[in-house]
């Protein structure tokens, strides 16, 4: 798994290079698929990575988690609605595989903490809705930049919000809709018979999604304030 997304990297790098040595550097490039977005809808598939983290805010001095992020990968569909010719409306659906390890500071603890006490592994399944907006620049030969924004849901699947158990059994919970606004660029390259789209995102969740332990003094939960996944996607699209 950790050797896919290096692939995926080396693979767009070549094909990037291929397109701009042919298509932008040549004293008279053919344009391909030129009308291709001029259609209202078009539909397409992408592929990817990604570093998911969690931005923590805490209730007193103390300090801080370690988290301790992975790479993971991304695999979805693209609608794409076209609402004037420099603007679109983009539906992303994907899944998304992560992992992150949180590691609690001993001083959380009032006794001796061994490691399991102190590790909490956080394995998330992400089903992700984003709606983006699309804003293109002019085409310039087979090449054409665009900025993405717009809002998300996340449904996590791994979330164990409807467990009975908390960390004291150790079991750590966290909700399983979150809602995220989204930004991010990437370009349109235009080859003669598909678009190759390479993009990176930010994504940054806007509500804690953090559940809290039974107990209030918990060590896990009870000198957080609030938790929000921010994650990067780097994705290659095909249309």
């Amino acid at each position: 798994m950790k050797k896919i997304p290096v692939f995926l990297f080396l693979l767009s790098c070549t094909f990037v290079n291929a397109q701009w040595n042919k298509h932008i550097f040549s004293k008279d490039p053919i344009i391909n698929l030129e009308n291709f977005q001029k259609q209202k809808i078009h539909f397409g598939f992408f592929m990817g990575f990604n570093g998911f983290d969690f931005k923590i805010d805490y209730k007193v001095n103390e300090p801080d988690v370690l988290v301790k992020r992975t790479t993971g990968f991304n695999v979805g569909l693209v609608a794409n609605w076209r609402l004037q010719e420099y603007l679109d409306l983009r539906f992303e659906p994907g899944l998304y595989y992560t992992k992150r390890d949180l590691y609690f500071p001993s001083s959380y603890f009032p006794g001796a903490a061994t490691t399991s006490d102190r590790l909490r592994e956080v394995n998330s399944t992400y089903i992700h809705f984003p709606l983006l907006l699309k804003f293109s620049s002019e085409r310039t030969g087979n090449v054409r930049p665009y900025l993405l924004g717009g809002g998300s849901l996340t449904l996590n699947l791994s979330s164990n919000a409807k467990s009975l158990d908390d960390n004291a059994e150790g079991r750590f919970r966290v909700k399983s809709w979150n809602p995220n606004y989204e930004v991010g660029l990437g370009i349109d390259i235009f080859s003669e018979y598909f678009i190759f789209s390479p993009s990176i995102r930010g994504v940054f969740g806007i509500n804690d999604e953090l559940i809290r332990d039974k107990d209030p003094n918990s060590p896990w939960t009870g000198t957080i304030e609030s938790m929000k996944s921010r994650a990067i996607f780097i994705n290659f699209t095909f249309h």
